[in-house]
């Protein structure tokens, strides 16, 4: 995607139509009560990504995006990005695009027993055409090293446990970490759905796993909730009066909840590997974890100081696995616990930094912050 829209790819994504194959639903979160909302429940023009839920969806079109190197408005028509009822407007590229995802689930299902193996990125690799011929330049330049891997060496000199303990001691001690059970934020949100205008923002959080960041946009307030099991986002921007999450969607929400109290980190996934690799040329240490056949989450800490600095879950769609990032920066002391005041938050259908300016521990939380949002009608344009 291409910076330097004014309000498109957070909204645009999620309102996209572009109509692909039908598939079922991804599982969510263990324990999560809410049934999803399903494309079928929201876009009447999809025609091949039927029953499968909205957030999924959305990841799906990121996918588009990402794998061309573009925007949605590359395939719908440029109206699209003040009017969402254009993205059901069928062009030559929204057809070109439904039998390339006819093409693609044919060679999986002849080749790879059904699964997602051959994606578009696996083609396209960030261009609007595949190429056919090998690049000179990418044989013999530098290796484009990308630390955010599914499979990697497992490092065996290095526990799971030392990596861990290091991390709670970076943040403090665990007596410092304990002493802290809530704390409420102030700052500036700035991403795609603001053309990177920063606006106020708010994040209320209570141990061992509530969280709620609430974007006061010029439309009027974004709130994302976590209640320790459930999650939604509403507000002007959603794509649905309320858009309850699944899958890797679900869990990162609840990983950046646990990040707040870190103490409970260890035991959200049932195995844990360490692996070592570089990013921005540090050298960091990597922990994967696993869970129940889901696709893994990926914890980055600082090889020299400990502390976390990158955070990547995958979401199951059914054209392949889409990343989700967040990195975390400027740690500053409060309470006797360091806590990153920035973080940026990246997906293949949307980006956002969030930069603290005031963190206050212990402040009191009322439990109605964490309850499911009231549904807000979106902006129509």
């Amino acid at each position: 995607m291409k910076l330097g829209w004014k309000r498109p790819v957070v909204w645009v994504a999620g309102v996209a139509a572009v109509c692909l194959l039908g598939v079922a639903s991804v599982r969510g979160q263990a324990g999560a009560a809410e049934a999803p909302l399903m494309t079928d429940d929201l876009y009447t023009s999809v025609q091949l990504f039927k029953g499968i839920p909205v957030d999924t969806f959305l990841d799906a079109m990121g996918m588009f995006a990402s794998s061309l190197g573009t925007d949605c408005t590359y395939c719908h028509v440029k109206a699209a990005a003040l009017d969402r009822a254009e993205f059901a407007t069928v062009t030559p590229l929204i057809q070109r695009a439904r039998q390339m995802i006819v093409m693609m689930r044919t060679i999986n299902e002849t080749n790879f027993l059904g699964e997602p193996s051959v994606t578009c990125f696996t083609c396209h690799r960030g261009s609007f055409a595949p190429v056919t011929a090998p690049s000179l330049a990418l044989q013999y330049g530098t290796p484009d090293d990308n630390p955010n891997v599914m499979d990697f060496v497992p490092e065996t000199r290095i526990s799971v446990e030392q990596v861990f303990d290091k991390y709670i001691e970076a943040l403090g001690g665990e007596e410092q970490l304990a002493g802290v059970t809530s704390f409420v934020a102030t700052g500036t949100y700035a991403g795609y759905d603001t053309g990177f205008e920063e606006y106020p923002v708010e994040i209320v959080a209570k141990a061992p796993n509530q969280r709620t960041w609430t974007v006061a946009t010029i439309d009027g307030a974004s709130p994302r909730v976590f209640d320790g099991n459930n999650g939604w986002r509403a507000g002007p921007d959603a794509p649905a009066p309320i858009l309850p999450l699944t899958a890797g969607n679900l869990d990162i929400a609840r990983m950046e909840a646990l990040i707040a109290f870190p103490a409970g980190i260890k035991e959200a996934f049932d195995e844990w590997e360490v692996g070592t690799t570089f990013i921005d040329d540090r050298e960091v240490q990597l922990l994967q974890g696993t869970r129940d056949g889901q696709l893994p989450l990926n914890l980055y800490f600082d090889a020299e100081s400990g502390l976390l600095v990158r955070m990547v879950r995958w979401n199951s769609t059914p054209v392949g696995p889409v990343p989700i990032q967040v990195n975390y920066t400027d740690y500053r002391d409060v309470a006797g616990v360091r806590t990153p005041f920035s973080w940026t938050f990246t997906q293949t259908h949307m980006e956002m930094t969030i930069q603290l300016s005031e963190v206050q521990p212990n402040a009191p939380v009322d439990a109605a912050r964490f309850a499911r949002p009231v549904p807000v009608p979106p902006l129509v344009r």
